[in-house]
């Protein structure tokens, strides 16, 4: 057998493992952005949650002050309670990248289509008034 064409084929098939893998992990739209990003959006809008995704031993160290804290394992088939719409603009943060990735794919299968993600950052900054 040729190599090329051996490796041209293993390059198609993990290529099309990749996306059946990836094509269903978030289940809808959510944005990924950044620290300035994300103030920007808490400082011009008007209706948005920021929405801390922590570990119990997290909560114990601390969390962002005005944030909505919900635990990554109660966010299941239904929306949390401390979300109030669909219509709601989320900002999904924790200080795992994977977690609040894994956050804003939940919230997004479940209907809500304005969600930023900002994950892998271990302080915010910023002041929040709200």
């Amino acid at each position: 057998m040729n190599i090329r064409f051996v490796l041209a084929a293993a390059m198609i098939l993990l290529a099309a493992v990749y996306l059946i893998r990836h094509r269903g992990s978030t289940g809808g739209k959510f944005y990924q952005v950044n620290q300035e990003y994300a103030k920007g959006i808490l400082e011009q809008e008007e209706n948005v949650l920021l929405v801390d995704v922590r570990t119990p031993r997290e909560y114990a160290e601390g969390h962002i002050p005005g944030a909505i804290l919900i635990p990554l394992d109660t966010i299941g088939d239904e929306p949390p309670k401390e979300l109030p719409d669909l219509g709601q603009k989320i900002l999904v943060y924790c200080r795992s990248g994977n977690r609040s990735k894994q956050a804003a794919g939940k919230l997004a299968r479940m209907g809500y289509t304005e969600i930023y993600e900002i994950g892998g950052i271990m302080t915010w900054p910023y002041e929040i008034e709200k």
